[in-house]
């Protein structure tokens, strides 16, 4: 079995969870870190007992690196992506993949030409309940679905915002493009491409960062169901986010990792066993402490991202996959700026 040598470009407060990740995992090996400040490597170099780089390019030009984990700010992904391309390492980002599409398509293509793998960091879709829940319409339990929303009313204090976060040039949003965007992907997952939205978007809580805290916007799918996207980081104290797909035939509500409604016309034998193991409520990490989470679900998706490439297929979240949202968040921001309809670049 193949160690897979793995670098993290970046030392925020997620490089941590990316390390611990890696370190959890029977066929991966922490290399090193690098940052564009070479203490801060150093010092998370330190805390992991590894090596640290002065830079990206010396990491990838390292024959100690089979791979890397993107953890910097979300505006600053597109240029060690790219290198790490040309260098031949495969690159596993954390999300969003980029903040606008022009240099995801830079990112995607770079891969294609060099003939290594792309992929993005959504762990939510690693959750039991997400595949179970997936199972479920491709099997047409809801029978045709009629509404689809997701809520993620988290809080942020004021102090989270005195660095990068909020700012169009590093986090290309605010409440959606960073903190909503994992549920974004869960609606985009479950239910495919949005026909056309409307939104609304404001910065009430926190009005003096850049880009919205609290965003509202109206769907049509493409399978003419519609739906809701709600996201903010002004909801003191933090709720649970929650998923809620209903039809026809059947119904689902999930709040964080729990199936508090699971119910359909035609009730099967394990559905008891699915309400009894998934009807409490897990979760709540990220509500109002972004360090609150844990890295089972990155490693999972780091595990599934080396999976794809040892098997030689394409990775589920893939470069294309992981535009989907960044796609329909930029199309909600549009449509929030100039009041008006917006046919969605998903379709």
């Amino acid at each position: 079995m193949k160690t897979w040598k793995i670098g993290i470009i970046g030392t925020g407060m997620i490089a941590d969870f990316h390390a611990q990740a890696v370190q959890s995992l029977p066929n991966a090996q922490l290399a090193g870190f690098c940052n564009i400040r070479p203490e801060k490597a150093k010092k998370m170099a330190e805390k992991f007992k590894v090596k640290h780089w002065e830079n990206y390019q010396s990491m990838l030009e390292s024959a100690d690196v089979d791979m890397v984990m993107i953890a910097t700010p979300s505006g600053a992904h597109e240029e060690p992506v790219v290198e790490a391309a040309k260098q031949g390492k495969h690159v596993l980002c954390e999300k969003p993949i980029e903040i606008q599409l022009d240099r995801i398509d830079r990112m995607i293509e770079a891969h294609k030409k060099a003939g290594t793998w792309l992929g993005g960091i959504f762990n939510f879709r690693y959750n039991e309940t997400t595949q179970i829940i997936k199972k479920a319409i491709d099997e047409n339990r809801l029978g045709t679905i009629t509404y689809a929303a997701v809520h993620v009313p988290w809080w942020r204090n004021d102090a989270y915002y005195e660095g990068w976060h909020g700012t169009w040039e590093l986090d290309g949003g605010g409440a959606l493009m960073n903190q909503s965007i994992h549920m974004v992907d869960l609606l985009l997952h479950m239910m495919g491409p949005v026909e056309r939205l409307g939104a609304f978007t404001s910065h009430l809580g926190h009005p003096q960062i850049e880009a919205e805290d609290t965003a509202v916007s109206v769907l049509q799918f493409k399978n003419k169901a519609l739906g809701v996207i709600y996201g903010t980081t002004a909801s003191f104290p933090g709720q649970f986010r929650r998923l809620e797909i209903t039809g026809t035939k059947g119904s689902i509500v999930l709040v964080e990792n729990s199936l508090q409604v699971w119910q359909f016309s035609e009730m099967k034998k394990e559905d008891a066993k699915i309400i009894q193991k998934y009807g409490a409520i897990e979760g709540g990490g990220g509500v109002a402490d972004p360090a609150a989470m844990t890295y089972e679900n990155h490693a999972k998706n780091l595990a599934a991202f080396i999976q794809a490439i040892e098997e030689n297929r394409p990775f589920e979240i893939n470069g294309e996959e992981a535009r989907k949202s960044v796609a329909l968040i930029l199309d909600i921001y549009q449509s929030a700026k100039t009041f008006s309809m917006v046919l969605s670049k998903t379709r």
